[in-house]
Order: C-alpha cells, then sequence, then structure tokens
C-alpha cells in the first residue's frame, strides 16, 4: 500500500506497526526487500562461523613458549644448580656517595 495517492512510492524504511517508535524494512520496496535477505545472509554466516570456530571467532593459535628453556643455557634454571653471581646470602651495602 503506497503512502501517498499520486504515485507508487514506498519508502524503504517504515514505522514499525507493534506500537514501537522503531522503523522496520519495508518489503514492498525492492531496497527493502534486499535488506531482509542480507540481513538474514549475514546472520546466518555469522552463526556457522560461531558454531565452527572459523574466521574470527578462530580460537588463536598456541604458540611455544619463546625462547623454549633447552635452547638458551643462560637461565639458571635449566637444570644445573649455579650459584648466584653475588656469592653471599646478604646483599651488598650501597656506596654512600
Amino acid at each position: 500500500m503506497a503512502q501517498r495517492d499520486d504515485d507508487e512510492y514506498e519508502p524503504v524504511f517504515k514505522k514499525s506497526t507493534w506500537g514501537t517508535n522503531r522503523y522496520v524494512y519495508n518489503p514492498n520496496n525492492p531496497v527493502g526487500i534486499v535488506l531482509i535477505i542480507l540481513s538474514v545472509v549475514f546472520a546466518l554466516v555469522m552463526m556457522f562461523l560461531m558454531k565452527e570456530g572459523k574466521g574470527p571467532f578462530e580460537p588463536p593459535k598456541e604458540t611455544p613458549w619463546s625462547p623454549p628453556i633447552n635452547d638458551s643455557p643462560a637461565y639458571p634454571w635449566d637444570g644445573e644448580h649455579r650459584a648466584t653471581p653475588s656469592g653471599g646470602t646478604t646483599p651488598t651495602p650501597r656506596p654512600t656517595t
């Protein structure tokens, strides 16, 4: 049903008939029906991607420990028990100026 009697103009959006002040796509307008179809297709594709865990919903890939402990012997926890560089258990006092 056209809004105006003088032409066949149908708006892309029309007020909702459910008593709210929202606007909805107008299926009587060709652009409105295309927007309805695209919205449904978009929602279905997003739901499929969520279910399958793909695209932006793909979990992050696990990265190995960087650097691996066995590759760098500079760490004190690599299996060798060495003394600390200071050699003592008490901290050295700071020099006063």
